[in-house]
């Protein structure tokens, strides 16, 4: 499939039209588009959709479309883009017609499921190279290791993809304790479009971050422990933070009341996520109009060193924001100390903001230097599409 290839994009940014979404799925759109190829999005599911606009789920899509579609059109994806539900007794397809939608996956050459959320079709299992880009590593690679009769639904999944990429950068390392088998697990990252972030903002007072404060349901059992799938485990260890130091730390993340008031007391600021992350232009501009990120990560990629590394962290970068982030072993794949900082304890979080602030102009153009060498689209795509085979 050497020169220029069509390539299916699938995704979540209909189902979950936010902005921390829909900017993951523009970046491998304009990226492999810049690289030459055909590029289409597509959804083609019977889930329901996420209204952020009531908080809820509903088998109408039509807002949603209203949010994404003009973005897509506007970046060039005009008669490109495509969503089709498959509800009881109401499918309807939006963007290409149904007969459009056949041709094109009849035609396509590669399909490309970032997320691994596109359950798979008969007629998706016709294009020739099916691609599975998983963004969320840990549960995946140990239901499939540890018995496929645990999670049947994962396995059949990943058996119908023929190369499996994922942010869990680590696996397979020898510090890293998620199982690296069945399958082969090539690593990846996020791609970045760097003219979506170049801007003139001055850097703000706030190092700040957006995070859904608990999450629930998918905590994992693995070798007798417990590994949690939320991040607000995370920040209680570091609530004394903003105490200890004259930065100020403000989080678009959204605790329940007694919470954030513990949190208050020690300096702590909140805003409320949900208006900047339905928001895709004001998403953009509260990471720009940051002075750095300093954020968690979750406790399953944290204890297993999965390598995982975040896609609005990069964005951060790119923004030429420094971050501070909780080690997952990523620090192994990506250079640490200058713009980006890995953490494990609250003096390393301190050491990085005394190292930020002592000259700042040199830490946001490391940041935005690491956001070039090792987030730039076309490296990190072409770098898939060829191990892909492609």
């Amino acid at each position: 499939m050497a020169g220029k290839s069509k390539i299916i994009v699938s995704g979540i940014a209909f189902w979950y039209p936010l902005g921390g979404v829909f900017w993951q799925f523009l970046h491998y759109l304009l990226g492999l588009r810049q690289l030459g190829h055909d590029v289409y999005y597509v959804e083609d599911s019977a889930r329901d959709v996420y209204d952020p606009n009531t908080n809820d789920f509903t088998p109408n899509p039509d807002a949603n479309i209203s949010a994404i579609a003009p973005m897509l059109e506007k970046y060039g994806f005009k008669d490109k883009w495509c969503f089709r539900s498959h509800y009881p007794n109401q499918q309807r397809c939006f963007g290409l017609s149904e007969s459009q939608l056949t041709q094109l996956y009849h035609d396509a050459d590669v399909f490309l499921n970032v997320t691994g959320a596109q359950e798979i079709r008969d007629e998706h299992m016709k294009i020739p190279r099916r691609i599975y880009v998983e963004t969320d590593p840990c549960a995946t690679q140990i239901a499939a290791a540890e018995d496929a009769a645990i999670d049947e639904k994962t396995i059949e999944q990943l058996k119908a993809h023929d190369s499996h990429f994922s942010f869990g950068e680590n696996i397979g390392q020898p510090d890293c304790l998620l199982p690296s088998g069945p399958f082969k697990w090539l690593p990846t990252r996020q791609p970045i479009c760097h003219d979506l972030w170049q801007h003139d903002s001055a850097s703000g007072d706030n190092y700040t971050t957006i995070a859904t404060w608990q999450n629930k349901g998918r905590d994992i059992y693995y070798k007798g422990e417990i590994y949690y799938w939320s991040k607000d485990r995370e920040f209680q260890k570091f609530r004394k933070l903003p105490s200890l130091t004259a930065a100020k730390i403000e989080l678009a993340s959204a605790p329940d009341y007694l919470i954030a008031d513990r949190f208050r007391k020690f300096g702590w600021r909140f805003t409320d996520p949900l208006p900047i992350s339905r928001d895709l232009h004001r998403y953009r501009q509260y990471i720009q109009s940051s002075r750095g990120e300093f954020t968690v990560a979750k406790d399953q990629n944290i204890r297993l060193k999965s390598g995982w590394f975040s896609d609005r962290s990069a964005c951060y970068l790119a923004s030429a924001r420094p971050v501070i982030t909780q080690e997952t072993g990523f620090s192994n794949h990506l250079p640490t100390g200058q713009g980006l900082f890995a953490f494990r304890t609250m003096q390393d979080i301190l050491s990085a903001l005394d190292k930020i602030e002592s000259d700042y102009p040199k830490a946001s153009r490391a940041a935005l230097d690491i956001a070039h060498s090792h987030f730039s689209a076309q490296i990190v795509l072409q770098s898939l599409l060829s191990r892909a085979g492609l």
